[in-house]
């Protein structure tokens, strides 16, 4: 494997950031013991395999590009799984719309699945020593191209989506069993109006209800914990969102269930790291869904942003690496999606790192004596600290490429595999 740095740059390096009081060894002990949750569903482009030819019109979300490549089947999803978790350090998590299932050469409505349509992919995570997290999929699909389904008016389609669901928490608990890890089973809807609704309290009204028969049967938290997604607003869903923040909180804090905090669903101006603090002094854990949103909600690919650094320095401070549970969410069809994948959860793992490498005793012991310029000069003279001989050593002891070298393997994988599956 190549190398992109020696022991020599290491051990330099670490004694550079020893001087400001930080032990690079246990950040990245830390570290190693963080399990990234991969989606699926950058790898096809969020189309999934039921037979249905189901269309993304309609759901609030919008893939563009046409790089060739695109995952056909579960096997070819599977065979880009492997390339890109060879490429990232550490060990970590596969997370699975319900519409990635092996439903074999009939049509299985969303209503009808069950564990049996999902044993493949334990016995994949298996082999792979991965963890499996799960997902309803509340669209792309005839009952849901109204734009509504857990608050449809009719309460025949209303029925359909909590089945569905139903059997989705069933699914991530047989997974979170088989597995030994308790699965995190996520729940996001597109329920919302393009335009001003006059009745918004029926539509949560009827969301309530809904949850409620849902959530009536409680599963083990060793195998099974929920999480509900909310949304600031989607396409067609511009000026309504029945499942907002401000619902899903209250429900959640009552429920006792996880919030989802996605970096794409809150206002370009809002801070997601700054509730991180404040969730945690209500709830036992929290979801993150680590995306990029350019001037929307556009599911870019994640790189090292202010927002992303932000937000993981912000649980590290807080201690809570533990009780944070953080997963991928974007998608791109204009670039290689196991590259994607790549720089997306190498450029998470690095915002943890570097968070991780803060100087975090100068730094408190600044604020609690009121020192505003120790503070703010030890934040700005770790920016200059070597991260990247540390980062390319962890890279090195997990057996992943270091450095740039990567960028040649994701090159040389989509001109020998990819590139014969066509666009």
């Amino acid at each position: 494997m190549p190398t992109g740095g020696t022991d020599k740059a290491y051990e330099e390096a670490r004694a550079r950031y020893a001087e400001a009081g930080v032990d690079t060894e246990a950040a990245l002990s830390s570290l190693e013991r963080v399990p990234l949750s991969l989606h699926c569903w950058q790898g096809d482009d969020v189309r999934g395999f039921e037979r249905r030819g189901a269309t993304l019109a309609g759901s609030g979300i919008q893939v563009t590009g046409s790089h060739p490549g695109r995952a056909r089947s579960v096997g070819e999803l599977r065979t880009d799984l492997v390339k890109a978790f060879s490429l990232i350090p550490g060990r970590h998590r596969l997370n699975l719309h319900a519409m990635y299932g092996e439903f074999g050469a009939g049509e299985v409505d969303r209503d009808e699945i069950g564990p049996e349509h999902y044993q493949g992919w334990v016995e994949w995570a298996a082999e792979q020593e991965l963890g499996l997290d799960f997902n309803a999929t509340c669209f792309a699909h005839p009952k849901a191209e109204s734009g509504f389904t857990l608050s449809h008016r009719e309460k025949a389609i209303r029925s359909f989506w909590v089945e569905h669901v139903k059997r989705c928490r069933e699914i991530g608990a047989f997974m979170g069993r088989a597995r030994e890890s308790a699965c995190v089973h996520n729940l996001w809807i597109p329920d919302g109006s393009k335009d001003m609704p006059v009745d918004r309290f029926w539509r949560r009204a009827a969301l309530l209800e809904a949850l409620d028969e849902i959530y009536a049967l409680r599963h083990d938290p060793r195998h099974l914990r929920d999480s509900l997604e909310s949304k600031l607003f989607g396409i067609g869903s511009e000026s309504f969102v029945v499942g907002s923040h401000d619902f899903y909180l209250a429900y959640a804090l009552r429920a006792g269930k996880m919030v989802c905090l996605d970096l794409g669903h809150f206002h370009p101006t809002e801070s997601v790291a700054d509730k991180v603090s404040a969730l945690l002094q209500f709830f036992e854990g929290i979801l993150l869904h680590v995306s990029r949103g350019v001037r929307w909600d556009s599911d870019h690919v994640v790189i090292v942003t202010d927002e992303l650094q932000e937000l993981m320095r912000e649980v590290i401070r807080c201690r809570a690496l533990a009780r944070v549970h953080i997963a991928l969410d974007f998608f791109d069809a204009a670039m290689s999606r196991v590259g994607a994948w790549a720089i997306g959860a190498r450029a998470t793992l690095v915002a943890l790192l570097r968070a991780l490498l803060e100087p975090a005793k100068r730094l408190e012991e600044a604020e609690r004596a009121g020192d505003a310029f120790t503070r703010l000069a030890w934040l700005e003279e770790s920016k200059a600290l070597p991260f990247g001989d540390i980062w390319d050593h962890l890279c090195m002891r997990c057996e992943v490429p270091p450095g740039r070298h990567w960028i040649a393997e994701v090159q040389e994988y989509d001109r020998t595999i990819a590139a014969e599956r066509g666009r």
